[in-house]
């Protein structure tokens, strides 16, 4: 692996070299995801083994995600200023340790309190790899490479609820240890992931913290980067309050779907974000970013409209296949839209307030559908998301224009 970066903008997006910075790289997210995607397919099981109420099981996610909202601030702060591999090795190790103690949880207070350890070793990983992928590539490359990242993504979503759901059929316990990857993971880039020098010695370390901090906050002040924020809040919250959360209890308890076939629906999601990911190289070369982002929130509107009017838990394939299509053209054309104007030297601090936002929403979501389903049952979690759709599509065209934020770094 060579050590040093030349920032790529090719003329052909969909052509970008695999080399093994970008699969370490790539690596991070995919340790990352871990702690929710293999859970999905179990939380029923959870909630029935220690016996805890439907509208509580979705605390499992959210005490898991409150660390990253609180702390990836922090971390995209001494990411800048120490350097990335000092916040990402002492990241992954608690990540891991933080899995295999959720393994051993004995009752649901002492499960939370193991996720919030594991969320807690999380709450770096995606800031850092977002920051290094942007100062890898820009322009059209930036959107192909998130692309590309979130095919990765898509291809182990499909097959780690598969595993979670198979691993969660002989015990939910087997499903945490999956996280214990991370613990190699780390091995690797301590010895094999080489930085060059220039990433320790950025503008951002000439300024104080507090400077720092505060130039970093200023950004969101342009409508563009608020109208970004925005709409990754709202899709998270989409993602977790339905998708994640009570898709898998829709079918397990209105229509009876094992753990095994939760998992096969939920993996048939990731391979459509998979596929559709990989070719939005090609479709930004014909489609704006922004107009493949609308396109992808009315593909998820429409998605939420059928599912509660499925009856067969086999025909929940369709419409979570197109919710997977939809977040393909949505996240990484929103990733590519913030890390395009993300200043040099406050690179993860600028970034970590994308991922604070997805972290908020990840955690404001479940507990929103539990209010929803409480007041107008499940169905009326579909529904109003569905509202949410169409709410976040107008706010976004109307803060989201086509001139360039000004830079004040």
């Amino acid at each position: 692996m060579t050590s040093s970066i030349t920032k790529f903008d090719g003329h052909n997006p969909s052509n970008i070299q695999i080399n093994g910075k970008l699969l370490l790289i790539i690596s991070i997210t995919l340790v990352s995801i871990l702690g929710i995607v293999s859970i999905n397919p179990i939380l029923p099981t959870i909630a029935q083994d220690l016996r805890i109420p439907t509208e509580h099981v979705g605390f499992i996610m959210t005490v898991f995600l409150i660390p990253t909202t609180i702390g990836t601030l922090i971390f995209g702060t001494l990411a800048d200023r120490i350097g990335k591999k000092k916040v990402l090795i002492p990241s992954l190790l608690v990540f891991g340790i933080g899995g295999i103690l959720c393994a051993s949880a004995n009752s649901f207070r002492s499960l939370l309190e193991w996720r919030f350890l594991s969320g807690f070793g999380s709450a770096s990983l995606e800031t850092v790899e977002l920051a290094l992928i942007s100062d890898l590539y820009s322009g059209k490359a930036l959107t192909s490479v998130m692309g590309l990242n979130s095919a990765m993504i898509g291809i182990a979503s499909a097959i780690y609820p598969l595993i979670g759901g198979v691993l969660g059929g002989l015990s939910w316990r087997y499903v945490f240890l999956l996280s214990a990857s991370a613990i190699p993971v780390a091995f690797l880039i301590a010895t094999r992931l080489k930085l060059p020098q220039d990433y320790n010695t950025t503008s951002a370390q000439k300024v104080n913290t507090k400077s720092y901090v505060i130039n970093t906050l200023k950004s969101i002040n342009n409508p563009k980067v608020f109208g970004l924020l925005l709409t990754i809040f709202s899709m998270f919250i989409i993602e977790f309050g339905v998708s994640y959360s009570y898709v898998p209890i829709y079918a397990g308890k209105v229509l009876g779907a094992s753990s095994t076939q939760i998992g096969i629906i939920f993996s048939l999601d990731s391979v459509a974000f998979a596929i559709v990911a990989s070719q939005l190289g090609f479709l930004a070369r014909n489609i704006s970013e922004k107009k493949l982002i609308c396109i992808g929130f009315l593909l998820c509107g429409l998605s939420t409209l059928i599912i509660p009017t499925v009856h067969n838990p086999w025909f929940l394939i369709f419409p979570c296949v197109l919710f997977g299509s939809s977040q393909a053209l949505v996240f990484p054309s929103l990733q590519a839209m913030l890390a395009s104007i993300a200043p040099e030297g406050y690179r993860s601090g600028f970034m970590a307030l994308n991922v604070t936002v997805q972290s908020f929403g990840r955690a404001v979501g479940p507990i929103l559908g539990g209010f929803i389903y409480g007041i107008f049952g499940i169905q009326g979690v579909f529904y109003g998301c569905f509202l949410l759709t169409i709410f976040t599509t107008i706010i976004f065209n109307f803060l989201v224009s086509s001139r360039k934020p000004k830079k004040s770094y």
